[in-house]
C-alpha cells in the first residue's frame, strides 16, 4: 500500500506507440492476446501499423481509429457495420463475421478474457496510479463503499488531496464523469476508463463494489486490489443467467482474494471460516466483527476477537452508537443513518481506514455525516405517526438483517412491506423475501421490480404462496406508484412501511426495454 506516500509516475514510453505518445498500434494488441494464449486466429490485411485511438464493445461510441469488441448473446452484425461506418479500423470477436467488404479482425477462444488484457494495455494500467478498494458481498456493498469514501475524503481534504473515487451500484463519480451506474460492476474497458479519469484529474484512491457477476465473468480480471473486502455471504443469484447453483456463487466472491494484497474479512460472516481459509491467498488478513462467535465454525471455542471489534452497540434518538477497540483506539462510533446491522459495514470501513493509518478522529467523522441514497432512507409522518423506509434490500440476507433492525428499532409498530422480485432470475429470492415478510409484516404489497420478459403475474403468484403459507395478508399491485400509494394510505397509526427492493434506482426493466421510471423515494415523498 502506497496511500501516505504516493507519487505520480510518467510512463516510460514503448517504441510502438504512435507518435502522439498516447496510443499503441494494432500489431501489440495482437501480440498481448497472443501472449495470452487467446488468439484463434487473425488478418489484420496489411494494417499491423495502425494506430488504435479507441476502444469499445458500443458501436454507437465507436470513432476514428477505434478497435471494436463484439460481446454479448445479442450482439448483431449490424452493430458491427455501424461501428465500421463510425471509424473502427479492426474488430475482435470470438466468431468471424463476413462483411460485403474486407476488414482487419483478431478471433479469440474467449472475448470476457480478451477484454480486460485490451484495456489494461489501453489505458495503461491506470490501477497502478491508484490505491485500489474491492468489495465484495451478499449485502452492504454500497453502504460500505459509501463510509470508507467519506472516511477518507475527510482525511484527503485535511491534507489538500482530491476525494477519492468511486464505482457503486448507484453511481459512478472518477474526477471526469459523474454518471448513474447501469450494473454493480462495470465491464473492463469502462472500469480501465473510469480509473484512468480518476488518475488524470488527480485523484490518488477509488473505491469500487465487485459483484459476483464481475469476478465470475473476468470484468475485474488483471487488476490489483490494496484492499479486498468480504462482507458476508448468504445465497443468491441463482438461476441459469447466472450462477448454477450456491457453490458457483460462493467460489466466485472468494476468488477475489486471488488478487488483493490484504483480505478484509467479517468474522461475524456465515461460512467465515471458509472465507478465512480462502482469505490465505492474499498476503496478509485484517479481521473485523462484533464478536458473534456462535456464527464461526471452528472459532467458537478458539475465542478469536476481531482485529477491529464492535462492541457496546446502541440505538438512540434513532441513531445508532457503538465502540471499537483495536490495536491502536478504543472509541465511541455514531452513524449518521440508521439501521443496527450497519454497524457491520462501518466495521469493514473502519478497518480499511485503520490499514491505511488514518486517524481515529478522520474515522469518526465521516461515519456521523454519511447518508447512502436509497439505502435506509427514512420519511415521517408526524400527524399519521408513520414512518416509511426505503431500502435497497432484495435477497434473503438483507431482508433478514433489515426486518430484525426495523423490530429493534420500532418495537412496538406494525410492518407493512413493498417489495417484488425480477423477472427470469434469482428464482430462491421469490420462497426466501416472501416468506421473511410474511412472518413479520401485518401486510404485504406485491409490486413490479424489473420483471423483464417474465408476467407479472407469474412473478407476484409464485411469492404470494410463500407470504399465504404464514398466514400473512397480501395485495398483488403491478404498478409500484399505485402499491406504494395504497400501502401507505391504508397503514394504521403506529406503522413501518417499508418499500423495499429498487432504492434510488431510476428505472424499471419491462420486456427487453429499461424505462425511466421514478425513485421509490419519490413516490414515498409525494404520497405520504
Amino acid at each position: 500500500m502506497h496511500f501516505l506516500i504516493h507519487l505520480f509516475v510518467i510512463m516510460k514510453k514503448s517504441t510502438d506507440k504512435g507518435e502522439s505518445g498516447m496510443h499503441y498500434m494494432l500489431k501489440t494488441y495482437l501480440k498481448l492476446l497472443q501472449q495470452a494464449n487467446l488468439v484463434k486466429s487473425c488478418c489484420l490485411y496489411g494494417k499491423k501499423d495502425q494506430i488504435i485511438e479507441n476502444l469499445t464493445f458500443d458501436s454507437r461510441e465507436t470513432m476514428k481509429r477505434g478497435l471494436f469488441i463484439c460481446k454479448g448473446a445479442a450482439f448483431k452484425i449490424d452493430y458491427l457495420r455501424q461501428a465500421f461506418k463510425n471509424g473502427a479500423v479492426c474488430y475482435i470477436g470470438e466468431e468471424h463475421f463476413p462483411l460485403d467488404y474486407e476488414v482487419p479482425y483478431i478471433l479469440v477462444k474467449d472475448i470476457r478474457k480478451a477484454m480486460p488484457v485490451l484495456a489494461k494495455q489501453f489505458y495503461e494500467d491506470p490501477s497502478r496510479e491508484l490505491d485500489l478498494v474491492g468489495i465484495t458481498g451478499t449485502k452492504g456493498k454500497t453502504t460500505t463503499s459509501y463510509y470508507i469514501k467519506a472516511i477518507m475524503d475527510e482525511y484527503q481534504k485535511s491534507i489538500g488531496l482530491r476525494s477519492m473515487g468511486i464505482i457503486s451500484s448507484i453511481e459512478v463519480k472518477d474526477g471526469v464523469e459523474h454518471k448513474t451506474s447501469s450494473m454493480t460492476t462495470p465491464e473492463s474497458m469502462e472500469l480501465y476508463r473510469h480509473m484512468k479519469n480518476a488518475v488524470s484529474s488527480g485523484k490518488r484512491s477509488m473505491v469500487m463494489e465487485v459483484s459476483s457477476q464481475a469476478l465470475k465473468y473476468q470484468r475485474v480480471r488483471g487488476l490489483n486490489f490494496d484492499v479486498g473486502v468480504f462482507l458476508n455471504i448468504s445465497e443468491d443469484h441463482i438461476s441459469p443467467s447466472e450462477h448454477d447453483d450456491f457453490e458457483d456463487y460462493f467460489s466466485a466472491k472468494l476468488s477475489i482474494f486471488r488478487q488483493c494484497q490484504t483480505a478484509c474479512i467479517n468474522l461475524d460472516s456465515d461460512k467465515a471460516d471458509r472465507i478465512l481459509q480462502a482469505s490465505r491467498l492474499a498476503k496478509s488478513v485484517i479481521t473485523f466483527g462484533t464478536g458473534q462467535a456462535d456464527r464461526i465454525d471452528g472459532d467458537v471455542k478458539n475465542g478469536r476477537i476481531p482485529d477491529i471489534f464492535g462492541y457496546d452497540i446502541q440505538q438512540e434518538k434513532g441513531r445508532i452508537n457503538f465502540r471499537v477497540k483495536s490495536g491502536r483506539f478504543d472509541e465511541r462510533f455514531t452513524l449518521g443513518m440508521p439501521g443496527v446491522f450497519n454497524v457491520e459495514n462501518a466495521l469493514a470501513a473502519i478497518a480499511v481506514a485503520y490499514l491505511y493509518h488514518i486517524p481515529v478522529e478522520y474515522m469518526i467523522a465521516g461515519l456521523k455525516k454519511v447518508k447512502v441514497k436509497g439505502r435506509m432512507e427514512q420519511y415521517v409522518s408526524h400527524k399519521r405517526r408513520l414512518t416509511v423506509i426505503v431500502d435497497y434490500a432484495h435477497n434473503r440476507l438483507s431482508f433478514e438483517k433489515l426486518f430484525q433492525s426495523v423490530l429493534m428499532e420500532h418495537p412496538f409498530s406494525k410492518i407493512v412491506s413493498v417489495f417484488g422480485c425480477p423477472g427470469n432470475k434469482a428464482y430462491n429470492r421469490r420462497r426466501d423475501l416472501g416468506l421473511i415478510a410474511g412472518l413479520y409484516s401485518k401486510k404485504v404489497y406485491l409490486s413490479a421490480d424489473d420483471p423483464g420478459e417474465e408476467q407479472f403475474t407469474h412473478i407476484s403468484g409464485d411469492i404470494a404462496r410463500y407470504v399465504e403459507s404464514v398466514g400473512c395478508p397480501y395485495e398483488c399491485i403491478e404498478n409500484r406508484g399505485d402499491a406504494i400509494k395504497r400501502a401507505i394510505e391504508e397503514a394504521e397509526e403506529e406503522s413501518v412501511v417499508l418499500v423495499l427492493g429498487k432504492g434510488c434506482e431510476t428505472h424499471q426493466k419491462i420486456g427487453k426495454v429499461s424505462c425511466a421510471y421514478p425513485t421509490d423515494a419519490n413516490f414515498v415523498k409525494k404520497y405520504l
